[in-house]
């Protein structure tokens, strides 16, 4: 049997993936995450084959997840399942050590069939993104401005983010004007969107 957590914040969706896979006689889902630190304690307690994940979750990304994992040593593979298309969030992955990144509109016998393949030590990605990681245009933030853009871009101020960082608001400030200097932006608003719009958030 193939051990699997899912992990995956829209608690319909987490439902509709635990029940199709359960169609499958040769996968066990084991546990279910609805947030990126939940999903990362199951897979320290569980030891699953393969970690089926949103990028997009509360208190870890899926991204995030994967580094986890792997900086941990542990032996679990990680899928990306998402509605993202971007070329960057799969460079992004690919770095982090995932093995599977699929779409969430891929027709179902694909997510068992990918699993089946991660599981045995391949790869599976959605071949219209593999394609369009290849040309597209590569990531110029580093960790910790991609960091201090997300929370501009989630309105945060610059104290506010030098607080949850904790930095000074000079660093803060440094590291938006790099960002923003980096993507050709007129504003951190700008540049969160540019980022955030090639997948490099």
């Amino acid at each position: 049997m193939i051990r699997i957590v899912i992990a995956e914040d829209q608690a319909l969706l987490l439902g509709a993936l635990v029940a199709l896979l359960r169609l499958e006689g040769d996968i066990e889902v084991v546990g279910r995450a609805s947030n990126g630190q939940e999903a990362l304690a199951l897979c320290q307690s569980l030891r699953p084959d393969v970690l089926l994940t949103d990028i997009e979750m509360p208190l870890m990304t899926g991204l995030e997840l994967a580094a986890a994992l792997a900086g941990q040593g542990l032996p679990t593979r990680v899928m990306i399942v998402t509605t993202f298309a971007r070329s960057g969030y799969l460079r992004r992955a690919l770095a982090a050590g995932v093995r599977g990144y699929l779409l969430k509109d891929a027709p179902a016998e694909t997510l068992a069939a990918a699993i089946r393949s991660v599981h045995a030590g391949g790869r599976a990605i959605a071949p219209e993104l593999a394609l369009e990681s290849w040309s597209g245009q590569q990531d110029p933030l580093n960790e910790r401005e991609r960091q201090v853009l997300r929370l501009a871009g989630e309105g945060k101020s610059s104290s506010e983010i030098a607080r949850l960082l904790h930095l000074s608001e000079g660093t803060v400030r440094n590291y938006l004007s790099e960002a923003i200097s980096k993507l050709a932006a007129s504003n951190r608003v700008e540049a969160f969107r540019l980022a955030r719009d090639a997948g490099w958030l």
